[in-house]
């Protein structure tokens, strides 16, 4: 499994990322979407407009870009989970890597207004939707990798596999509209934990 596992160029590739998206985030918290630009990005984040697009190309994917990078670790952490475990449980765990995105202490005063932002704007939601679903594709993707490691591989035409893949990022977005409904006033966590429960499979995946 360690195979899998990103080399020190792409690890250094997401920080750049990270720090990026996080400086575009402070900036479209503190003025709007709208009004920042992507020269007001590559200043703070002490880039040259051209390196800033060699990571975004849009400013749009200074919001919804990040979820390329997420995929690609909730990959490698969905093949990090033990291959006797129930789907629905990896994928419960795997989704704890966007809590601290939320959670975290000095997080909440960001997370909050951009979500609401990603929520508010048609083709920033049409992408974010878009993304969602990719990473559901790559998250069954991956739970067919190792029914097949368990000597149980998966039939095709079963639609047991993308269902629960499915309905796993479904609640994720759910849980996302239910902690902005009750102000932020409960943890991402909680209301994650919840939307996983209502719908959690009666038997293993």
């Amino acid at each position: 499994m360690n195979d899998h596992r990103p080399g020190l160029r792409e690890r250094t590739r997401r920080a750049v990322q990270q720090d990026i998206t996080e400086a575009a985030q402070r900036l479209f918290v503190e003025h709007g979407y709208e009004r920042t630009t992507m020269d007001d990005v590559a200043e703070a984040a002490g880039l040259s407009r051209r390196s800033l697009f060699r990571y975004f190309p849009t400013k749009e994917d200074l919001i919804v870009g990040k979820f390329e990078v997420l995929a690609e670790t909730m990959v490698e952490r969905l093949r990090e989970r033990p291959l006797d475990e129930p789907a629905w449980t990896s994928l419960r765990r795997v989704f704890d890597l966007l809590v601290p995105y939320v959670d975290a202490p000095g997080k909440h005063e960001v997370a909050e207004p951009m979500q609401r932002i990603v929520f508010a704007t048609p083709a920033l939601l049409a992408s974010y939707l878009e993304k969602l679903h990719r990473m559901a594709a790559a998250a069954e993707t991956v739970l067919r990798e190792r029914a097949e490691s368990r000597g149980a591989p998966s039939d095709p035409t079963d639609p047991a596999l993308p269902a629960v893949a499915g309905a796993a990022f479904s609640c994720l977005l759910a849980a996302q509209h239910a902690w902005l409904a009750g102000g932020a006033a409960e943890t991402f966590a909680a209301c994650l934990d919840r939307a996983m429960a209502a719908v959690a499979p009666a038997g293993k995946a």
